[in-house]
């Protein structure tokens, strides 16, 4: 499959690692969101050995190329960019949840759906976080005779994540919760509210209303990150919650506490798994699951949980129908780990 990486960002940088690593890929092009990486070669904008394939903002020369897949990460969506891609008979399979431009709802949805019929292609959207946990819980009720209800809950230490214009936007290092800062947060969670539905859909769940909530915590001390400092007694930590609902019922629940020191005023305990999952039904299933990351990763080297997902549902992507994919139908993206073993053990030793 030949495919072409779409920006080159903290999440572009490293699902272009992805696609040069997957022996199932060939990357076919790359476009670059500032004319400073045209006619860079993809390997040095990722930190792989040169490939000979350099990245363009040309879109034209992009799209000749024959391609079979985009994988879409830019911050912000361009939603003039995604329909020319599909209508040319593109795959695209984005992390990017298409918030800026109302989401995949209303005349979005439709110029998109529009794009998809033109060029008999699909779009599928693994999110940014959550993205895969999602599919991983609708797989998951394969085993139940029942399902009443599945709940994700998120648990992160967020301080690796060094972005101070986004937690100030949330309310870190702010003296309380206002109004405001409530409706500020329901739209930077709407990742989330994407999630429910998502799952909603693919579950068989026509949900009837999606219920918001936030909580926040204080620092019972100054923390001093480097990249940003919350003074003792203000904003460190939120705990928010997406309900969805069922003729009234919770059915869909996704839970997020993000913490940048667990040293609070509250005392709010925190899980040292990064998601719990809980589905009651026959029988009722519990999961947990932990990253345990090397210790040569940095603190955006985590973007990889959000990278991975899209290199992995290429030909998932490429089997499945036209048109704008639900997570059933894309099915649960998988690594090629074999092909990986095979490949260290036909290399030669130094």
């Amino acid at each position: 499959m030949r495919v072409i990486q779409w920006t080159t960002g903290k999440v572009g940088k490293l699902s272009l690692r992805g696609i040069l690593d997957d022996p199932r890929l060939e990357l076919a092009g790359v476009y670059a969101y500032s004319a400073d990486k045209a006619g860079v070669d993809a390997g040095t904008l990722c930190g792989r050995p040169e490939t000979g394939v350099v990245a363009t903002t040309d879109v034209d020369a992009l799209l000749a190329l024959g391609a079979d897949t985009v994988v879409y990460t830019p911050f912000m969506a361009d939603l003039d960019h995604v329909t020319r891609l599909l209508a040319s008979g593109l795959d695209v399979i984005s992390t990017n949840l298409f918030l800026n431009v109302g989401g995949i709802q209303g005349d979005t949805e439709r110029r998109l759906a529009e794009a998809c019929a033109q060029g008999d292609s699909s779009l599928h959207i693994t999110g940014i976080n959550p993205g895969w946990v999602n599919a991983v819980v609708t797989a998951l009720t394969a085993v139940c005779r029942d399902v009443r209800s599945v709940s994700i809950a998120e648990s992160a230490d967020v301080s690796v994540y060094e972005s101070a214009e986004t937690w100030g936007a949330l309310g870190i290092g702010r003296a309380a919760a206002t109004p405001e800062l409530v409706e500020i947060a329901k739209l930077w969670m709407s990742t989330f509210r994407d999630s429910v539905r998502r799952m909603g859909v693919a579950l068989g769940f026509d949900l009837d209303d999606l219920e918001f909530s936030v909580e926040y915590a204080t620092a019972a001390e100054t923390v001093d990150l480097g990249w940003l400092r919350i003074e003792q007694d203000t904003i460190a930590a939120l705990r928010s919650t997406w309900h969805g609902k069922f003729h009234g019922r919770t059915v869909i629940r996704s839970n997020v506490a993000w913490y940048l020191t667990k040293r609070l005023n509250e005392n709010w305990v925190f899980d040292d798994d990064h998601y719990r999952i809980t589905i009651e039904g026959e029988p009722d299933v519990h999961t947990r699951i932990r990253f345990v990351p090397p210790d040569t990763w940095g603190n955006h080297e985590w973007d990889t949980m959000t990278a991975m997902p899209a290199v992995s549902s290429v030909l998932d992507v490429a089997r499945a129908p036209a048109g704008i994919l639900t997570l059933a139908q894309a099915g649960l993206p998988h690594a090629p780990a074999g092909l990986w073993a095979a490949h260290r053990e036909a290399a030669p030793t130094r």
